[in-house]
């Protein structure tokens, strides 16, 4: 290696180099040609040979795309727009609304900053690394910069997504404690820890905590450090499982104990007769007094309780959603660094764009199950026309 520096030190006047390089069989031969101080003639010229062979795979680099890998690629495309510009619909309109400047609307507007993101900062180089064959080509510090998004942006919308389901479960538990001073504060405090430990999680790679860039496979990708591993599965992604999915359970029985406990209140006096004499010699004068069944039943549900229901109800497809978006991706982040096994990097694609899609799928199942954003964004189009 040292010679080759002093070669490629030399003047071109005093070098020629001839790089030939066969994409099929992923090898090359570099043919060095050095002329003699004397003259340059055909007797007095030196050949090295130096045949360069795996490394980069180059020939995956520059591939033919078949008509699957250009759907897929334009699909992916597309879930990049409509991500970026459906989180994006929903910042501008708790911006413009006033009724929206308040809990639990600031919980919204933090996970649609971290979707967003993951859209704008997150995707499109991920998918750059799709289009070269899943290999990094863009260096170290760019690599550094992604990968330090990534996990900072997927990991605030998953503690987001907690942060609404704690907001809803005490909201429908605890409705005569949880006020809405106590509902700012709370909701004040989570959106700090979120974007706080999602910082730390990110971050950790950058001093020293493994390697995220490999310059000999043009690889970039989350630290495989064992200890970071568990400590990244688990704070970004199992922790928030199990409170989620705790959550859950509680929301659904209390539910089905109010349900359980509706019942017909009625009441029901017994009927009285009243004989009321004016005078012993008078003829009689009797009247009777009934009192009529007052029966107080509820039919349907009050307002609160299909409030509540229809709470309970985007919180479970919430969560599922997040549940199977985002653990194949982890399951295969927290095994795979552990048992030094390895699964094919199709797969890999496959489980981080379905980690990904959560943040499509978030904005469009939490306004879809609340009419307030519905009429707003109603309102904003039918003024910009």
């Amino acid at each position: 290696m040292n010679f080759l520096k002093y070669l490629i030190r030399k003047p071109l006047s005093t070098l020629a180099v001839t790089f030939i390089f066969n994409l099929s069989s992923n090898e090359g031969q570099l043919s060095i040609c050095i002329p003699s101080h004397a003259a340059m003639t055909q007797s007095n010229v030196t050949v090295l040979s130096a045949n360069i062979s795996g490394g980069y795979e180059w020939g995956n680099l520059y591939r033919p795309f078949s008509v699957f890998s250009v759907l897929t690629l334009t699909l992916l495309a597309m879930l990049v727009v409509a991500t970026f510009v459906w989180n994006l619909l929903v910042l501008v309109t708790i911006l413009r609304v006033r009724t929206f400047h308040r809990v639990p609307h600031n919980l919204v507007a933090s996970m649609a900053i971290s979707d967003v993101m993951v859209a704008g900062l997150v995707m499109p180089l991920s998918l750059v690394r799709e289009l070269y064959g899943r290999r990094w080509i863009l260096g170290r510090a760019l690599c550094q910069v992604w990968i330090s998004c990534d996990v900072l942006c997927c990991t605030a919308s998953i503690w987001n997504v907690t942060a609404i389901a704690l907001d809803r479960y005490w909201s429908i538990t605890r409705h005569l404690e949880y006020t809405l001073k106590t509902r700012k504060r709370i909701s004040n405090v989570m959106i700090g820890l979120t974007w706080l430990l999602s910082s730390v999680i990110s971050l950790s790679p950058l001093f020293g905590w493994g390697e995220t860039y490999s310059e000999d496979g043009l690889t970039c990708q989350v630290s495989q450090e064992p200890s970071y591993t568990v400590f990244s599965t688990f704070g970004a992604f199992y922790l928030p499982l199990c409170v989620v999915l705790f959550v859950y359970w509680k929301i659904y029985k209390a539910a089905k104990f109010r349900i359980g406990s509706r019942k017909t209140n009625t009441i029901t006096p017994m009927a009285e007769v009243i004989e009321v004499k004016e005078a012993e010699r008078q003829p009689q004068m009797a009247f009777t007094v009934r009192h009529a069944t007052v029966s107080f039943q509820t039919d349907g549900e009050t307002w609160r309780e299909q409030k509540e229901r229809r709470a309970a109800l985007m919180v479970g497809i919430l969560i599922g959603v997040f549940v199977l978006c985002w653990i194949p991706f982890f399951l295969a982040e927290l095994i795979i660094p552990l048992c030094s096994c390895d699964i094919p990097p199709v797969w890999k694609s496959v489980f981080l764009w379905l980690g990904y899609s959560n943040s499509f799928f978030n904005p469009l199942i939490y306004t879809a199950f609340n009419k307030n954003y519905n009429n707003a964004f109603r309102n904003l189009f039918s003024r910009q026309r």
